[in-house]
């Protein structure tokens, strides 16, 4: 472990600064079957750069209005249509009683958001009459309708089923292997699966419709019988099209039709001038823990500040590489993280001048200082990282944002004060130079600074 060490340090520096200031560096986007990527930039929340705000009303149906358990289905389903676009932190909630606010931070494609979002999602597979739309051999005396036409109202009453027998894992984004074109796959489940059989061994080469929302998707004649229940939809979809048809038929159809209220594009509630603010005041806030440092544990302190940056470049490429979108809340995490990362070495520091007290060697002092620290580290930020959890899933989309950058910074916090700081002093404490005691805020009559490698006789060794 100890060789490894300074080799993982330098691979997640060298990773952390790729990631921090290479221009224009491309990652490839995570289950996208289509291989996209993306920029890797900083993502910042609504209340720092703005975004999309769309506000939308539920409307009766069958009869009867939306409950307030309908509106939390509504929101739920919005949330995870959003989620599927990889929008990071979308804020949806309801208001009153039959209205839903969604908010997007940074949104670059706003008409395709609201397109996702406004459809109801009932999906229908609608049977087209040979006798009047002919079949893959025979010409109707209607043409079969194309798609993103409008499905004759009469046909959905004898819809075979709705989208509602769709089994939400077998939906996945797939290519047409005769056309080349995208499509969308998708399985059915229960009792769909033997009705779809039995109808397609009866009517092989009929016309069949795929009609989201009265709006025909395809319109596909049977080849053969189709008796595993697994089927696509295929058709001149774009990939924003294909994507928001799998977000729909994964997470569901709305229980109840939305409309949209009002949309606005709204600029960051607090500014760049806060930004640029708020960073100042972080600057001066790490330069004075910096000085306390430097001034308290003098060459442990300066080991301290070079973990300290090391820590906020990596923090930093996490945020960027995952990505996190930043808001306030999310500053004030990644602000309290590095306040644990230094209470972490002050530990540390603190036990190792007892142990130098003691009349242990500098070498055996500094790992007795990290080894007996070590468990109080643990403890305490196990503590944080299961308050964060908690926060997590359980916590509103804003507060889960601040639990999510607490927990990326308590655990690259443990790495830093614990591996990066002992590793740096290892090093140090080598030198010739180094070995005074004044460099370590102790009297010369506490400190022994025999070569490192020997140990006094009776005197354990630290534990790697």
């Amino acid at each position: 472990m100890r060789r490894a060490a300074p080799i993982l340090i330098v691979v997640i520096g060298l990773a952390a600064l790729v990631l921090d200031f290479w221009p224009n560096l491309a990652l490839p986007v995570i289950g996208d079957p289509n291989g996209g990527t993306r920029v890797v930039s900083t993502q910042l929340g609504l209340d720092l750069q703005g975004g999309l705000s769309v506000e939308y009303q539920a409307q009766p149906a069958g009869g009867r209005s939306p409950t307030g358990s309908d509106m939390t289905t509504i929101a739920a389903i919005v949330a995870n249509r959003i989620n599927s676009l990889g929008v990071s932190e979308p804020i949806v909630q309801t208001q009153g009683s039959n209205r839903i606010v969604v908010e997007v931070p940074g949104a670059v494609n706003a008409d395709q958001i609201r397109s996702l979002v406004g459809e109801t999602g009932d999906l229908e597979f609608v049977p087209l009459p040979p006798a009047t739309y002919g079949t893959a051999t025979t010409q109707g005396s209607v043409a079969v309708p194309s798609q993103g036409s409008k499905i004759d109202p009469a046909l959905l009453k004898d819809a075979l089923f709705s989208g509602a027998a769709l089994d939400p894992s077998g939906v996945q984004p797939t290519y047409d292997s005769t056309t080349g074109q995208r499509a969308v796959a998708f399985k059915l489940k229960g009792n769909a699966v033997q009705t779809f059989a039995t109808w397609t061994t009866a009517h092989v080469n009929d016309f069949f419709a795929i009609v989201l929302d009265g709006v025909v998707q395809s319109a596909p004649y049977i080849k053969s019988a189709i008796t595993d229940g697994s089927g696509q939809i295929s058709g001149s979809f774009s990939a924003a099209e294909m994507n928001n048809l799998v977000a729909i038929l994964r997470y569901g159809a709305l229980p109840f039709p939305i409309k949209e209220i009002q949309a606005q594009t709204i600029s960051a509630t607090l500014g760049l001038d806060f930004l640029r603010q708020a960073l100042l005041a972080g600057a001066i806030g790490i330069g004075l823990v910096f000085l306390y440092m430097l001034a308290f544990y003098r060459l442990p302190g300066l080991i301290a500040d070079i973990a300290l940056v090391y820590y906020t470049l990596v923090v930093l490429g996490i945020f960027r590489g995952i990505p996190v979108t930043l808001t306030l809340a999310g500053v004030a995490g990644f602000v309290l993280s590095v306040g644990m990362a230094v209470d972490a070495n002050i530990l540390i520091f603190e036990r190792t001048k007892e142990e130098l007290r003691a009349g242990k060697t500098l070498a055996a002092a500094i790992e007795a200082g990290f080894n007996r620290a070590w468990n109080s580290i643990l403890d305490s930020n196990v503590s944080s990282l299961i308050t964060a959890t908690i926060l997590y899933w359980f916590g509103s989309s804003t507060i889960r944002g601040f639990a999510l950058v607490l927990i990326i910074g308590v655990l690259t916090s443990m790495f830093t004060a614990v591996t990066m700081s002992r590793t740096l002093l290892r090093v140090v404490v080598r030198q010739e130079g180094a070995r005074k005691a004044w460099l370590f805020g102790v009297r010369d009559e506490e400190f022994l600074a025999r070569p490192a490698g020997r140990v006094a006789r009776g005197e354990a060794r630290g534990r790697v």
